[in-house]
Order: structure tokens, then C-alpha cells, then sequence
């Protein structure tokens, strides 16, 4: 039961830091940049939000309720990274992540939902034909929140020793690091099947 338990949320941990799927990571990456370490109760209820979108998509995928072109979805995904860090990038060091909550919240939720749908159809393998598909799915939704959580502790900790060691100031951190991702999204677009 325990092994059970740990098995999905170590795959849902996986999930998020597999370093051949960083889309996941770039996302994070650019929800979390503007943040300093103060806001951390915002930061953890926008990536909460993000996990309810993602397995919000799941349940509807597992439960066969949803079923979407998968190059279409792996195409929105980058499509939803490039959003949020061109919005970064023109909003860096104006304050406006304090403002517009609701967008950003809602923004944050249909991203999750984007990003679960690209998942769906591994996680249907997954979970089979299990009776309890959905302490599964808890489960793997445990493991991509403490993942998540990681990778964002991560980026506000090197957004303190950047700002305070290295004294870059908070408006140029948030633009190089997304304009970096910006860099790494756009060849994931241009090379989507989607296009092809």
C-alpha cells in the first residue's frame, strides 16, 4: 500500500523534473521570477492553482470524459510558457504581478489545464483500468505539487543571491530569465508537430 503510495508520488515528481520534459519547469520558472521570497504565500497558492488545473485535466482524461489532439495540446503548452514570460518581460520591475490577481489566477488554472492535457494520455496508461483511479491521481498530483514547490524555492532562492549578493536589480533578473526562456519556447513552437 505504502510502496503503492510512494511509487506515484515519486511519478508525479518525475513528472515535473524529467529534464527531457522542462517545459513543465520553464513554466515554473517564469510564474515564480517575479516573486521574492515575501510573497512566498502567493507564489505557493498560484502553483496549488496550477496543480488543480493539471489534475482537473486528468480526471477529465482519466475518467474519459475529455479526450483532445495531442499535437494541438503539446503545441499550447510552449504557447502558454511564451505568454507568461513575454508578460514578465513587459511588465518587469512595474509591480504588475501585485496587481490583477483574478487574471493571473485564472490564467494560472487553464495553463494547468493545458499542461495536464499533455500528460493525459501517459497518465491513462498509468492508471489502467485501477479501481481507484482517483487516490492514484491525489497521489500524482501530491508528488507534482512537492516537485513544484521545489523547482520554485529553487528560483526564488537564486532570485535572492542574484538581487542581494550580486546586486542585479529585481527588474533585470525577472527580464533575462524570461527572455532566456522566451529563447528556449519559441524553437518548441516552431518545431511542433502542430505546424508541421
Amino acid at each position: 500500500m505504502f510502496d503503492n503510495f510512494w511509487f506515484h508520488v515519486e511519478y508525479g515528481m518525475n513528472h515535473v523534473l524529467d529534464i527531457n520534459g522542462y517545459d513543465h519547469v520553464l513554466f515554473l520558472i517564469v510564474l515564480a521570477v517575479p516573486y521574492l521570497f515575501k510573497d512566498w504565500k502567493r507564489v505557493l497558492l498560484l502553483v496549488t492553482v496550477f496543480t488543480l488545473g493539471h489534475t482537473l485535466s486528468l480526471i477529465l482524461a482519466a475518467y474519459n470524459v475529455v479526450s483532445v489532439n495531442g499535437e494541438l495540446v503539446e503545441f499550447l503548452i510552449p504557447i502558454t510558457i511564451l505568454i507568461v514570460a513575454l508578460f514578465n518581460v513587459f511588465t518587469a520591475g512595474k509591480g504588475a504581478q501585485k496587481e490583477k490577481v483574478g487574471v493571473l489566477f485564472f490564467s494560472t488554472l487553464f495553463f494547468g489545464l493545458v499542461h495536464g492535457l499533455g500528460f493525459a494520455r501517459e497518465f491513462r496508461m498509468l492508471v489502467g483500468q485501477s479501481d481507484n483511479k482517483f487516490i492514484t491521481l491525489l497521489e500524482f498530483a501530491l508528488g507534482i505539487e512537492l516537485a513544484q514547490i521545489i523547482i520554485v524555492f529553487v528560483v526564488l532562492f537564486l532570485g535572492y543571491i542574484i538581487q542581494t549578493v550580486f546586486r542585479f536589480s529585481k527588474r533585470d533578473w525577472v527580464m533575462v530569465l524570461s527572455a532566456i526562456v522566451v529563447g528556449l519556447v519559441i524553437p518548441m513552437i516552431i518545431g511542433s508537430d502542430f505546424l508541421a
